[in-house]
């Protein structure tokens, strides 16, 4: 392990932490208010940040391996994403949870055990603008995309 993939698996874990902290806490009334930013409830949005944002280790192995990224668009992602939410409307707080330890914990394993070199090795991606490094899929999935996530919810409920 890098000291930079340990800085990176160490982020992601804290802020998974925070997130899990964060779910635990929210009360049935919570679980139903609709942020502003997604339109979804705050339940849907915990477990889209587990499901989606904190499974990237497949696409992050991608590019390690040096394999081609899948060629989507950010408004592709984004109605993946609302597809995903209306098939998912009625997740439970144990469901969202579930994905949210699971999901964060391989994450946070699988950037421990990268070097840098694999930090470095860059895909390509529309969504992304062309090529993304390793490290810049983590900054920009995990730090930026669901921390915004995770904004939103908190603001929907005013914590």
């Amino acid at each position: 392990m890098s000291q930079r993939a340990k800085t990176i698996s160490e982020r992601i874990k804290s802020f998974a932490d925070e997130v899990i902290t964060f779910v635990e806490s929210l009360t049935d009334n919570d679980w139903t208010k609709v942020s502003d930013w997604e339109k979804w409830s705050v339940g849907v949005t915990a477990r889209h940040v587990g499901a989606g944002h904190f499974a990237i280790s497949k696409m992050a192995a991608m590019i390690v391996r040096g394999e081609n990224l899948p060629p989507l668009s950010m408004d592709q992602i984004n109605a993946m994403s609302d597809k995903d939410s209306r098939e998912h409307a009625d997740c439970t707080k144990a469901e969202a949870l579930e994905l949210l330890q699971k999901n964060s914990a391989e994450l946070t394993a699988f950037a421990a055990g990268l070097t840098d070199d694999e930090l470095d090795r860059k895909g390509s991606m529309p969504a992304f603008g062309g090529e993304v490094t390793t490290e810049q899929l983590f900054d920009f999935i995990i730090f930026q995309s669901a921390a915004q996530h995770f904004d939103s919810m908190r603001t929907a409920v005013g914590k």
